[in-house]
């Protein structure tokens, strides 16, 4: 099935991180949910695990006042035992019960197989496997739609390969500065599969520039002076750098709908400026003619 999604989808991995229940710091995690919650963007985006488990809290609370309307505006992750790393059929279904108590909710849109790495694949797919728990739950009505999320592509290609998934989330894998993930898009969305590009700002560089991490880890020199260049390109074109990696994204016809993390006071409203912010055509050009830039990931061990 095609899920309706708007054009962006609101992430919150560390919505409600180190908050106690019942502190201030909860309360005010708790108004960012009920004013993502409110917003004209279709889903909200959450993990079992995201932020220790908090954020699903946290965003629970706020589904309490916002009311009925709202309760099933939530997309979430089945994740591995945070212990063991067990991910079996038993595995997914605990943490699916888990998410369903902690947002209070009886049922899901959607819900993804989280960054499986702690199985192999043969594992997720065979008898008593993950992907046998997420069909059952699909088959009860429990939830919409399953999907695959995760960050390497030849991983997540391989998962695709089962037919089984109704959506794809990637991560850091198409950007202004890899776009490793879009011929895995282009074929996910020829197959029919709601397609979720996450993190257009590579987790910090192309929304702070050089200095700034890539994929949670710190970007090489070579890339930064890539970086620098592309902001140069942008100054040109009176055009900021946030707002050319966020439509980037937002101009292939292959993702539904881009994530992007909105975990602090006065972020949605920023994103919402950036998703208005007119970039001229011209700059895309001129963007191309910088050339590649230097590679940021390095998926070959998923191969």
């Amino acid at each position: 099935m095609t899920l309706n999604v708007s054009p962006l989808t609101l992430g919150t991995s560390g919505l409600g991180r180190n908050s106690l229940r019942g502190s201030a710091e909860e309360t005010a995690a708790v108004h960012i949910a009920v004013d993502l919650l409110s917003s004209e963007h279709t889903f909200v985006d959450t993990s079992n695990s995201y932020a220790g488990g908090r954020s699903e809290s946290v965003i629970g609370r706020a589904l309490r006042q916002v009311g009925e309307e709202s309760r099933y505006r939530v997309i979430s992750k089945v994740d591995c035992d945070p212990e063991t790393g067990a991910f079996g059929r038993d595995r997914v279904l605990r943490s699916f019960d888990e998410t369903k108590a902690k947002l209070g909710v009886d049922r899901l849109p959607l819900l993804h197989f989280h960054d499986p790495y702690s199985v192999s694949f043969e594992e997720a797919v065979g008898r008593r496997g993950a992907l046998e728990a997420l069909i059952e739950l699909r088959e009860s009505g429990q939830v919409d739609a399953i999907g695959i999320a995760a960050g390497p592509v030849p991983m997540i290609e391989r998962y695709l390969q089962t037919q089984v998934f109704d959506a794809v989330l990637c991560h850091n894998r198409y950007t202004l500065v890899d776009q490793s993930a879009a011929s895995m898009f282009a074929a996910a969305k020829e197959q029919g599969l709601t397609v979720f590009n996450a993190a257009p700002f590579g987790s910090g560089l192309l929304a702070k520039g050089p200095g700034s991490q890539y994929h949670y880890a710190p970007a090489s020199e070579e890339l930064q002076a890539w970086v620098a260049k592309a902001i140069d390109v942008c100054a040109e074109h009176e055009v900021t750098l946030p707002a050319v990696a966020l439509h980037f994204s937002l101009r292939n016809a292959n993702i539904d709908s881009t994530i992007v993390g909105v975990v602090s006071p006065g972020r949605l409203q920023q994103l919402n400026d950036l998703h208005a912010e007119v970039v001229p055509d011209e700059v895309w050009g001129a963007i191309a003619a910088l050339g590649s830039a230097p590679a940021a990931i390095d998926d070959s061990q998923y191969r």
